[in-house]
């Protein structure tokens, strides 16, 4: 969005008619709309804003429910925004720290301000790109005087800046956003903006909360904060450091995950040495994502008397039957064939037309062999694909 279609939006008039707009969820949809609204004589730029915007909103629904329909978004902005329930639980760790109030630097499209002033925290929200503090002040507009919206760098608004925000705390999302405000990626740690050797040092001085990729290099993390990855609905969406105050006592490594509102978590002062290699068992288990990242799978593996399947593969086997909210459990039916036409023709002899494929240490595409399986029959089953040293291993089993 630039501007102009900034400006056209943001009026009554414009408003209103993006309120009044059904879901864009296709092009087709888009088309559509396009040609409805340039019928009714609005501009091309309102036309471009209230059917983008639109569309953003029905995108946005996984992360914000409800509430994406009436926030506005940029593509970049929604693409690293905080899920809602997630920035809830950052919120939360400020509050139960007694920080009450919160410098977000960086602050995006504000969904972790949400999360913030919704409980009750004062927030003040700096973005360095104006349009995008614009749709940040839009979005917390609901929350009166607990919420503000500065457009400005990171670097001038943080404590002991010329321009420092009288606060308790600070929450930062580190990220370079590219032009045109359509798309955001993650790169090296001397890539980030602002860079992370000053937002490093500024959480050596202030309770901070960093917000990274899952997959930063866990060499560069600063030593005494609080590393804690997160996992939603399945996938590993962010590492949080958390500094001073904001990191808990003895904690050093934490997984987090989620799955709807439900959430498990498991922390341990360093990372856990993985238990020994055992023998295939009746059972397999995969550790979630944020347990694998966080290095903690040898503490899961103890709580579920569990070895690992292969050196280096994060695949636990045990007999017991036990299970965790921080693995997927498997009970093993038996070991097929590698080979693709050996294995289609065991999947159809057991009749199983409905696969769900796992790997991990091999090179294979779950798609493209799933259409070279030629699968035909009612039965379901998953297929775990893994390599034990050279030799491929592959089981057919069910969940657990």
């Amino acid at each position: 969005m630039d501007s102009a279609e900034l400006s056209a939006l943001l009026t009554p008039e414009g408003l209103r008619l993006l309120d009044a707009q059904p879901a864009i969820a296709s092009t087709a949809d888009v088309a559509r709309a396009v040609s409805r609204l340039r019928a009714d004589g609005h501009s091309p730029a309102l036309v471009s804003a209230v059917v983008g915007q639109a569309r953003l909103r029905e995108k946005a629904k996984s992360k914000f429910g409800d509430f994406a329909a009436r926030m506005l978004f940029t593509r970049a902005g929604l693409e690293q925004a905080t899920r809602l329930s997630v920035a809830a639980r950052h919120a939360a760790r400020f509050r139960d720290a007694g920080m009450p109030s919160v410098a977000d630097l960086g602050c995006g499209i504000g969904g972790d301000a949400m999360g913030f002033a919704g409980l009750g925290l004062r927030v003040t929200a700096v973005d360095a790109d104006e349009i995008t503090a614009a749709i940040a002040a839009y979005n917390l507009a609901p929350f009166g005087e607990d919420a503000s919206v500065r457009a400005g760098r990171a670097e001038d608004h943080a404590p002991g800046a010329a321009s420092a925000l009288p606060v308790d705390a600070v929450w930062l999302d580190p990220a370079r956003r590219t032009a045109g405000h359509s798309e955001t990626s993650r790169l090296r740690a001397e890539d980030h903006t602002p860079p992370l050797d000053w937002a490093f040092s500024l959480a050596a001085r202030v309770p901070t909360g960093i917000k990274l990729g899952p997959g930063f290099d866990r060499d560069t993390i600063p030593d005494g904060v609080e590393a804690q990855w997160v996992s939603a609905d399945g996938a590993t969406i962010e590492l949080v450091l958390w500094s001073g105050a904001l990191a808990r006592p003895g904690v050093r490594r934490a997984a987090l995950m989620m799955r709807g509102d439900v959430a498990h978590e498991l922390t341990a002062a360093d990372d856990a040495d993985d238990e020994p290699v055992r023998s295939l068992g009746a059972f397999v288990h995969e550790p979630d994502g944020a347990v694998i990242r966080a290095r903690l799978i040898g503490d899961v593996a103890r709580a579920l008397d569990a070895g690992m399947l292969a050196d280096g593969i994060a695949y636990l086997t045990s007999d017991t039957p036990l299970t965790s909210p921080f693995v997927s459990t498997f009970r093993v039916r038996e070991e097929l064939p590698s080979d693709v036409k050996a294995l289609s023709r065991a999947l159809r002899e057991r009749g199983v037309g409905v696969l769900e494929i796992k790997k991990r240490g091999v090179d294979i595409d779950p798609a493209r062999l799933r259409t070279s399986l030629k699968l035909r029959g009612d039965a379901s089953a998953t297929l775990i694909v893994t390599r034990i040293g050279s030799k491929r291993l592959t089981l057919l089993a069910d969940r657990v």
